[in-house]
């Protein structure tokens, strides 16, 4: 791991556990050596799950086998891989796709299609799905790993670990979220080489929770740029565990929705800036804000002119004040 970033903040927040929700890591040594590279998620049976994805046309092979499992709303664990991408692995990745969620869920005694996979790393290596699955006995024996533990063992090129945390009331009733992330290279709109984590002990049904995190994808993940690249392997997922007694609430229009929304763009917005702090070889941290434009796509659009412009970029690497370059 190289130098932490001089944008990170000063420490990893204080999360506290999601009730319904376990977190486990091991060590695989799949690529690394001395540190976790393997979370497991276990989920209880009340939970509901939503999940963004890369939009990139070659999309990874974990990516194409959870968009399939989330078609139900519905998981009971999901599993992150550090290292291997397993992208751009052909039939190979497929059947190490489907390996890795049998081997899971008789180690969980659930079926496969409730295994989520996210994996993130090296592209176009095989991923050997027996170096994982020797490990699931732990994980699965072990589930009291932290927020923190969770967030380092999802790291690659990232210099620091990235979480949040937030509480909010659906009507009278406190709830919390919690989020981790990581990314700092192949970063752009449209998602990125990222992999985000949102859990709450909310109750809302997964088509509440897809409606929710679309919209706040688009205000956080998708409106961040390090170096204009887009990815095979991103995904987002939102778990609510349905743990707080908080009311169903089964339309995202719901009034009583209105300060979970808020909160839950905050803290992905969050998530997402520290993405940006986290940029391989940023030095400076920069928000455009666009006024005066007649839709939200238009004033994206320019946002991202200007912070998509090598030009725009090393004037504020170089600390030279151009502003003729932004106008260009």
């Amino acid at each position: 791991m190289t130098l932490r970033s001089p944008l990170a903040p000063v420490r990893f927040p204080d999360l506290p556990a999601i009730d319904g929700l376990r977190l486990a890591v091991a060590a695989s040594g799949l690529k690394y050596r001395n540190r976790h590279d393997l979370l497991l998620m276990t989920l209880s049976e009340t939970t509901n799950v939503a999940g963004v994805f890369t939009q990139s046309d070659t999309a990874a092979a974990p990516v194409i086998w959870s968009r399939n499992v989330l078609a139900s709303g519905r998981a009971g664990a999901i599993l992150t891989n550090a290292g291997n991408a397993n992208a751009f692995t052909g039939e190979c990745g497929q059947d190490a796709v489907h390996q890795t969620s049998k081997a899971l869920a008789r180690a969980l005694n659930i079926s496969a299609d409730q295994i989520l996979l996210a994996s993130t790393g090296v592209i176009g290596e095989p991923l050997d799905s027996a170096k994982l699955s020797t490990y699931f006995p732990q994980l699965v024996a072990n589930q009291g790993a932290s927020w923190e533990q969770a967030a380092e063992a999802i790291l690659t090129t990232d210099t620091f670990p990235k979480g949040a945390h937030i509480t909010c009331e659906i009507n009278g009733v406190s709830v919390n979220i919690c989020g981790i992330a990581k990314g700092s290279g192949m970063i752009a709109p449209n998602m990125a080489t990222m992999l985000g984590y949102i859990a709450t002990d909310a109750t809302l049904p997964a088509d509440v929770l897809q409606t929710l995190l679309t919209t706040a994808t688009d205000q956080s993940f998708n409106a961040i740029t390090v170096d204009s690249d887009t990815s095979t392997n991103d995904t987002v997922f939102l778990i609510a565990t349905g743990r707080a007694n908080a009311p169903m609430i089964t339309s995202a229009d719901d009034p009583k929705l209105h300060g979970f929304r808020d909160a839950l763009t905050k803290l992905m917005v969050d998530l997402a800036t520290k993405i940006v702090r986290d940029g391989e070889g940023a030095s400076k941290f920069i928000t455009i804000s666009v006024s005066g434009a007649d839709s939200d796509h238009q004033a994206r659009h320019v946002g991202l002119a200007i912070a998509n412009s090598p030009l725009v970029k090393t004037a504020i690497a170089g600390e030279d004040a151009n502003w003729g370059r932004i106008v260009m």
